[in-house]
């Protein structure tokens, strides 16, 4: 098996793991990370194939990975204050409805 296989069936483990996190997880912070771990899958999949052929690396997905990482952390920063604010506004964190029924 070579490295690039390997590569992708790691990000196809990661992808699935993410996709399985999204639809299972009731709480916004672990939906977010499910997505986190969704999006570092692709990277995982974009740096395998920029692997070498004849030797020399390619540098533009390695450079489009390093900005998309700058952004997912931006992103990420953003859905977390987000999720603090609807924490403070309505009292939780998920998007399932209060058992009381007091909405």
């Amino acid at each position: 098996m070579s490295s690039a296989m390997l590569y992708v069936l790691v990000a196809a483990g990661l992808f699935g793991i993410g996709v399985y996190g999204l639809i299972i997880a009731g709480h916004l912070l672990r939906k977010l990370f499910a997505i986190n771990i969704m999006g570092n899958a692709i990277f995982v999949l974009m740096v395998a194939a920029s692997a070498p052929l004849d030797g020399r690396p390619d540098a533009v997905p390695q450079a489009l990975v390093l900005t998309g990482i700058v952004i997912a952390v931006s992103a990420t920063a953003f859905a977390l204050a987000l999720m603090v604010q609807l924490y403070r506004v309505t009292g939780q964190a998920s998007l399932e409805q209060d058992p009381d029924g007091d909405d």
